[in-house]
C-alpha cells in the first residue's frame, strides 16, 4: 500500500506541475508521463507499477467519483524487455576504488565506504545507515536491516576490512562528536545522507574516468554481477542483496552474448576444431 501511495502522490506532483486536474488529464498526459518516469531513470517493471496504480486510481474514479473518462484506458504497460541493469566491468571498479585521495581523512572515509559498498552490494540507504555495532570486522560480517525490516548477514572481503580499519581507528574519532551509533559520518559529525554519498559517487566517477553518469546502484550492480560471473549460487546472491523474491536477482543471470561466446569458446572441447586438429578422415 505505501509503494501505491506514493506512485499515486508522484501522479499528483507531476500533473500538479502542468496545472492540470486529474479528471482532466487525457491519454497524451499518461504517455508524457510515462515517458518521464524512463528519463528519471526508472525501470519498465517500476514505471508499469507507477501506471498499476493510476489506473486503479482512474477506475476508482470513474465508477465512484463521477470521471467522465479513463484516459489509462486502452494504454499497455511498458515493456519489460531483457537489459541488463547498467554496471561496471572490473577494471572501472578498481579505478572507482582508486579515485579518493586516502592522505586526507574524508578520502579515506569515501574509499572505506566505496570499498564496503563494492564487497557487500548494499543499497545506498543501507550503507548510510548501517550502525557500527553491525559491523562485525573480525568475522567479516554486517548485519543488515533492508526493505520492510527484514535483516540479513553480508559478508565483506578482507581489502574492505583493512579499510575500514584504518577509517574506524585514524578518521570516526574525530569526527564522532555526538556519539553518533552510524558507521559513516559527514565532516561535521553528522550521519551520511543519501545525497551526498550520490554526489561523491558521481564525483569519483568523474575522477575514475568513468564516460556516464555513474549512481551508486551501478557499484550494487557490479557487485552482483561479477559475483554470478566467477560462479557464485543465485539462491546466496539473493540473500546478501536482501531480495524478497528470487525472479529479481536473476535478472542479472541475464549475460550478454558476447560473453556466452566468450564462455562457449573457452570451454566447449569443439568449439574450435583446430583444437583437436584438422576434421575429415
Amino acid at each position: 500500500m505505501d509503494a501505491y501511495r506514493r506512485d499515486l502522490e508522484a501522479f499528483g506532483a507531476w500533473l500538479a506541475k502542468l496545472r492540470r486536474n486529474a479528471g482532466d488529464a487525457r491519454r497524451s498526459d499518461l504517455i508524457a508521463y510515462l515517458k518521464h518516469l524512463r528519463a528519471r531513470g526508472l525501470s519498465s517493471r517500476s514505471a508499469s507499477r507507477a501506471l498499476s496504480a493510476v489506473r486503479g486510481f482512474y477506475r476508482f474514479a470513474t465508477a465512484h467519483l463521477d470521471f467522465s473518462a479513463d484516459p489509462t484506458d486502452d494504454l499497455s504497460n511498458p515493456k519489460s524487455g531483457f537489459a541488463l541493469p547498467r554496471t561496471l566491468s572490473e577494471r572501472e571498479v578498481e579505478s572507482l576504488l582508486r579515485a579518493p585521495d586516502e592522505s586526507t581523512p574524508l578520502g579515506l572515509r569515501d574509499r572505506a565506504m566505496l570499498e564496503l559498498l563494492y564487497a557487500s552490494g548494499l543499497r545506498v540507504s543501507e550503507i548510510v545507515s548501517i550502525p557500527r555495532d553491525r559491523v562485525d570486522l573480525e568475522s567479516g560480517i554486517l548485519r543488515v536491516s533492508g526493505k520492510g525490516g527484514r535483516e540479513r548477514l553480508v559478508p565483506f572481503g578482507e581489502s574492505a576490512s583493512q579499510w575500514l580499519v584504518r577509517y574506524l581507528s585514524d578518521v570516526r574519532p574525530p569526527l564522532d562528536r555526538k556519539n553518533r551509533a552510524e558507521l559513516f559520518l559527514s565532516a561535521r559529525g553528522t550521519a551520511m545522507t543519501r545525497q551526498r554519498f550520490w554526489q561523491l559517487v558521481l564525483k569519483y566517477g568523474r575522477a575514475a574516468g568513468i564516460r556516464r553518469k555513474l549512481a551508486p546502484h551501478a557499484v550494487r550492480h557490479a557487485f552482483a554481477t561479477h559475483l554470478l560471473e566467477r560462479g557464485a549460487d543465485l539462491r546466496a546472491l539473493q540473500m546478501m542483496l536482501g531480495h524478497a523474491d528470487i525472479s529479481t536477482t536473476q535478472i542479472y543471470t541475464r549475460v550478454s552474448a558476447g560473453r556466452l561466446r566468450s564462455v562457449y569458446d573457452r570451454y566447449h572441447p569443439r568449439a574450435r576444431t583446430g583444437r583437436r586438429g584438422k576434421m575429415g578422415g
